[in-house]
């Protein structure tokens, strides 16, 4: 999924060259009853936190706001100690955008595809950044 060579992210890693890794996913036609459950965001969060073995740092945030139907929807921030994880989640198209920011290496696929998979979304867009 990733459009750069995952064994190149990781030894760039190793090697001390990468500061973090920014993954950033675009999710299309997610499950409305998913995107738009409070619970089932933090439920989320638990979850990929456990997957990708990373530490929360406080409670999970989520707010629903919008005054513009387009963007009107769930916010998730969830810090880590390593950094962040965010997300926007949009009820007037289904859409969601997730971003996991980390000083500490995971793997861009697993997560992407864990993301696919919960939000139960149909297309996934993924990009993986590295932070020098």
């Amino acid at each position: 999924m990733v459009d750069r060579d995952l064994d190149s992210i990781r030894e760039e890693f190793k090697k001390g060259e990468m500061w973090g890794l920014l993954t950033s996913i675009d999710l299309h036609d997610c499950d409305p009853g998913i995107i738009r459950s409070r619970e089932k965001i933090k439920e989320y969060v638990d979850k990929l936190c456990e997957e990708i073995d990373m530490r929360k740092f406080g409670e999970t945030a989520v707010v629903h706001f919008g005054e513009d139907e387009k963007v009107e929807g769930f916010s998730m921030t969830q810090l880590i100690e390593t950094s962040l994880i965010s997300g926007h989640f949009a009820n007037a198209t289904n859409k969601a955008f997730i971003d996991i920011f980390s000083c500490k290496y995971y793997n861009p696929d697993i997560v992407a595809e864990f993301t696919k998979d919960f939000f139960k979304a149909r297309v996934a867009g993924i990009q993986a950044i590295p932070r020098k």
